[in-house]
């Protein structure tokens, strides 16, 4: 008799069970008491043990989300931003090569000091974004949470260095350089200025990389009106998956507001990876981009 193979991919299940989890704000003991389960229950389904439908269901009210999205079976939807970034740097373990536009730049290229004016910057969003959900607040807690997961992916990018494919568009570069590495735009002239000064920085770096090429780090250089949700293509062996973020991670950065969408669909990939191939036809790279990039540089 022929051994019995399951459809279901039970690995990413239990790497969306917890990626909704985070976004839940509940811990594994949350989960396991609410579920009437031991906390070690929640980890091996976590890990990617066998699950029982009628737990998968239960999962899926208590994390406010679908039975099909949690198991994988149609589009995952995030509007929590700590759910999506874990989704993300799930996805990112496992790609051998990964497209992306993030505007202004994608995190996996920026530099050493990013994450710290990142930090900065949402922080300094708070004054103006107190609430978000059902009256959850977003606070220092948070913050901290998302700047470990995305350490995490940066991390891991560097040790794994999968192929990456980078749009960059040239207008969202023109803005970067002009605000700065700010949250909000009331911040005194001086630190302003710095922050400025750290965002050319950033480009400096994009620039120096497209000049340097090195064999994993493809980038291009789009003169032209990029999407407005900004998207990457992860590519494994086994098989393409779509992420669409409203969230920015640049300057004015939005981590509130929005829903993320991922998706395996056949269609919505292939439309994806299309666009991407017409964009990077047209776009600059290697010394021409820097050139551009330069140039953008010494006007402002």
């Amino acid at each position: 008799m022929t051994p019995f193979t399951s459809s279901i991919d039970y690995a990413a299940l239990g790497d969306r069970l917890r990626a909704y989890r985070l976004g839940a704000s509940l811990q594994a003991e949350d989960v396991a008491e609410k579920l009437g389960l031991s906390r070690a229950v929640v980890y091996r389904m976590e890990r990617g043990e066998i699950v029982k439908i009628e737990t998968v269901e239960r999962l899926a009210q208590l994390l406010g989300t679908s039975m099909a999205s949690l198991m994988g079976v149609e589009v995952e939807y995030y509007a929590n931003f700590l759910a999506f970034f874990e989704r993300m740097r799930q996805l990112e373990q496992s790609a051998d090569r990964i497209m992306a536009h993030f505007e202004p730049i994608s995190l996996l290229l920026t530099s050493g000091d990013y994450l710290h004016y990142l930090r900065l910057m949402l922080l300094e969003t708070l004054p103006q974004a107190k609430v978000t959900g059902e009256g959850s607040a977003i606070g220092e807690k948070e913050i901290e949470q998302l700047v470990q997961i995305l350490q995490e992916r940066i991390t891991s990018f560097t040790q794994r260095r999968p192929g990456i494919v980078s749009l960059v568009g040239l207008r969202e570069l023109e803005r970067f350089v002009h605000t700065g590495l700010v949250g909000r735009l009331d911040l005194p002239a001086a630190l302003h200025k710095k922050r400025i000064a750290a965002a050319r920085s950033e480009v400096a770096r994009i620039a120096d990389l497209m000049e340097s090429e090195p064999m994993h780090v493809q980038i291009g250089l789009v003169d032209d009106a990029m999407p407005s949700s900004t998207f990457q293509v992860f590519q494994s062996a086994n098989r393409t998956v779509l992420a669409l973020s409203p969230f920015r991670l640049g300057e004015l950065p939005n981590v509130r507001n929005g829903i993320a969408t991922v998706t395996a669909s056949p269609e919505a990939v292939r439309l994806y990876e299309e666009m991407i191939s017409r964009l990077w036809k047209t776009a600059y790279k290697g010394k021409a981009g820097a050139d551009r990039l330069r140039e953008l540089l010494a006007r402002a």
